[in-house]
């Protein structure tokens, strides 16, 4: 059973925590039953995001979703307690939102897609790469969002 590690450091964000494990979970479920692996998330504000994107990314602005995944692919997976820990996933309250009412789709849905993209990136996925890799990407996300009930976030 993976583990989600929750955190949050902006009291504005509506009381979502649950929701956002559990689909932190189903995005981790659907590549592998067996393994343990443990997945950080902070539900924070834009501030703090623009602040990590400027300083790991070198983009000075806020962004709804950052991942800091903790494996770069040349080393042995780094082991807490028997779990493989994958990352963290960084969502900004701010942006989250004003894009959730853009989308006339609840905060809850809109966040549940940042997590899942997220989750995905700590997995490998980089919708950057190129645009097959953006459509592999998308279609997982679509894919695990409609076993959780959520319509695909991109039509």
């Amino acid at each position: 059973m993976s583990k989600i590690l929750l955190r949050r450091d902006y009291k504005p964000w509506p009381p979502i925590d649950k929701a956002m494990c559990r689909v932190a979970k189903a995005a981790l479920a659907a590549f592998d039953h067996t393994k343990k692996m443990e997945v950080g998330i902070l539900l924070t504000e834009d501030a703090v995001v623009r602040d990590l994107n400027r300083r790991y990314r070198q983009r000075d602005q806020a962004t709804n979703v950052l991942s800091f995944a903790m494996e770069d692919g040349q080393e042995k997976p780094k082991k807490i307690k028997k779990h493989r820990l994958l990352g963290d996933v960084v969502l900004a309250y701010e942006t989250v939102d004003r894009e959730a009412k853009a989308y006339h789709i609840s905060l809850e849905h809109h966040a549940s897609h940042l997590v899942v993209h997220g989750v995905l990136h700590l997995l490998g996925y980089d919708h950057e790469r190129s645009p097959a890799e953006a459509r592999r990407q998308e279609s997982k996300e679509i894919a695990i969002l409609a076993r959780l009930g959520i319509k695909d976030p991109y039509r």
